[in-house]
Parts: structure tokens; C-alpha cells; sequence
């Protein structure tokens, strides 16, 4: 390859190497004129192989040929490289393009383009997909709602409960547990803030986390347990009958579901990570307040340990906790 104008070997390097890359590239005079389009330019251009000493005032439209001249005058008036977006038509289709450039001496220039129109109408695509997941979650929670409201006289109403609610059921098991020599288990879970260089949720959207994980303590629970949203980011679930190697199991599966969850929220999709921790009846305490502060105490060791994690309370032995 050659150009008319002088050129540093780095410059000459840097054109080759670009090529190798299967990348657009190009070089201009102080004029505007082409003096070097490689084949992968030539295509994303939509211009003949011999645009060469010509314009792009001469090859494309009037609408894309001042925005790529003033692009280029933007870049040689900066030292250094010079990135800007385009949306250009080609031959009537809109396409959405990366354009790099940087001066190499004389008013020339070194371009590069990148062509995004692809990625731009999938990102366009997924979020179309999640506005409408978006609202057909708002259709089935206002139908959930309406059945729930709906319920005969005396018939369970499978739904987050209350703290108070929570704390009847609880001393309900105790007491069943103790009479008829079962366990049982209590797990706290701390909804975990976004992690280090995530943007962090807004209200509108720490609510829609938490609605979601609403939803998964519901889907993933039975009748005889009891789901509950304590106050914020903690929630809280007693699990009837349930040993503590199954509820273990079972509490690392809506571990994993939660981290793979996407919860939308105007077009955009929010993740999430749980801390649990997790105690049993009688193993861990043989008390309500020393199993439900067994379980705050394991929720601690989760969150310490960076979040996305479930901790298990120690285990008493002789009325000692063993750890």
C-alpha cells in the first residue's frame, strides 16, 4: 500500500495492521480527497474502488457528505485521535456507524469505521422485548392482585406477608415442632446493593428488584411456609417441616435463580444478588428470639463474605453453638 503524501513508517504500521483487522480504513489529503480506501471501506461506504481522488461530496449525498467533512474538520483541528458517532445514509439505508480519525500531517488524515447498525437494532430489539415483559409483569401482578382479593372465606392467599404475620406463624411452628419432635427452618435474606462500578438502582427501580423478589419467594415456597418482606432490601422465610440440608438446597437454587434474574425497568434490565443466612429449628436454638438471631448472625457472615452467598448458622451441641 502507498498514499502521495509523506508518510511516518508508524503511520504506515498502524494502516496495515488495521487492515489485518478486516477494519474500514482510510486516508485523505488536506482536500477531502480519498487517496487511499482499502476494500472493506469501499464496502462500507457503498462507493465504487475508484473513489480515489475524489470527495465524498462527489460519492454520496449532500446530508452525509457535510457530516462527514465537518467530522473530518472536527478531527484536525484536536491533536490526537478523534471518535464521533454517525448515523448515515448509504444508497437509502440508514446505517450506524464509529468513526475514528487522526491526523498524520499536511491536513491529512487516518479514518477507521466500525459499523454498529447491527448491534444498534438488536439493542433496539431487547429493549422493545423487556418494555413489553415490563408490562405484561404489571398485567399479571394487577390479576394476581384482583385473585387475591378475590379469595373465599378462610382460603390461604399465597402472597408476601407482614412482620406480624411472619411472627405468628413462627411461634405456630415452634410449638408444632416441639409437640410433634420436627424441624424446621428460618432464613433471613439481605437484597444485595449493586456491586463495585454498577450504577446503583433508583427508588423506581429498588422497588421493581424488590416486587421481583417477591415473586420468587412466592414461586418457590409451599402453602405451609411463610414469606415475608421485613422492611426494605430484608425478607424473611420460614420453611415448614423442612430439615436443614434440604433447605440449604433449596435456598442455594433461589440463590442461582436470583442472580440470573432480569427484572425490567423502562427498557433496561436490572440484575440482583441475595445474602441469606440460614438456621434451624431445634439444631441451631431452641428459642425464638436465639433462632431468629442465629439466622441475623449468618445473614451477617453472607454479607461479609461479599454477598451472593448463603451462610448457615452454627449448630448447637450440648446448648453450646458449634461453629
Amino acid at each position: 500500500m502507498s498514499v502521495p503524501f509523506e508518510s511516518s513508517a508508524t503511520v504506515s504500521a498502524l494502516t496495515e495492521a488495521l487492515e489485518k483487522l478486516g477494519l474500514p480504513v482510510y486516508t485523505k489529503d488536506a482536500a477531502g480527497r480519498y487517496t487511499h480506501l482499502n476494500a472493506a471501506a469501499v464496502a462500507a461506504l457503498g462507493v465504487s474502488a475508484e473513489a480515489r481522488g475524489r470527495t465524498d461530496a462527489e460519492l454520496l449525498t449532500a446530508p452525509t457528505a457535510g457530516a462527514l467533512r465537518a467530522a473530518d474538520q472536527a478531527a484536525l483541528a484536536r491533536p490526537g485521535a478523534t471518535v464521533s458517532e454517525h448515523s448515515l445514509e448509504f444508497g437509502g439505508e440508514r446505517r450506524e456507524f464509529l468513526g475514528a480519525r487522526v491526523p498524520i500531517g499536511g491536513g491529512a488524515l487516518l479514518g477507521v469505521w466500525v459499523e454498529r447498525s447491527e448491534r444498534t437494532r438488536l439493542s433496539g430489539q431487547l429493549q422493545q422485548a423487556l418494555h413489553q415483559l415490563e408490562e405484561q409483569q404489571r398485567v399479571n401482578e394487577t390479576l394476581r392482585s384482583d385473585a387475591e382479593n378475590r379469595n373465599a372465606p378462610g382460603e390461604p392467599v399465597r402472597s408476601i406477608g407482614r412482620r406480624e404475620q411472619f411472627d405468628d406463624q413462627l411461634r405456630r411452628e415452634i410449638d408444632l415442632s416441639l409437640r410433634e419432635h420436627r424441624e424446621f427452618a428460618v432464613v433471613y435474606i439481605h437484597v444485595d446493593a449493586p456491586p463495585a462500578g454498577s450504577p446503583p438502582h433508583d427508588e423506581a427501580g429498588r422497588e421493581r428488584v424488590f416486587e421481583a423478589m417477591g415473586r420468587l419467594l412466592r414461586s418457590n415456597t409451599r402453602a405451609m411456609d411463610a414469606p415475608c418482606r421485613l422492611e426494605g432490601e430484608r425478607f424473611a422465610l420460614l420453611l415448614s417441616g423442612m430439615g436443614l440440608a434440604t433447605a440449604h438446597a433449596r435456598m442455594e437454587g433461589m440463590r442461582r435463580q436470583c442472580a440470573t434474574q432480569l427484572v425490567p425497568k423502562g427498557g433496561a434490565a436490572l440484575r440482583f444478588t441475595v445474602s441469606m443466612g440460614l438456621a434451624s429449628f431445634p439444631h441451631t436454638a431452641q428459642t425464638q428470639a436465639g433462632l431468629l438471631q442465629a439466622a441475623e448472625t449468618a445473614l451477617a457472615q453472607a454479607t461479609q463474605r461479599g454477598g451472593n452467598h448463603v451462610a448457615l448458622a452454627s449448630i448447637a451441641f450440648g446448648g453450646a453453638a458449634v461453629g
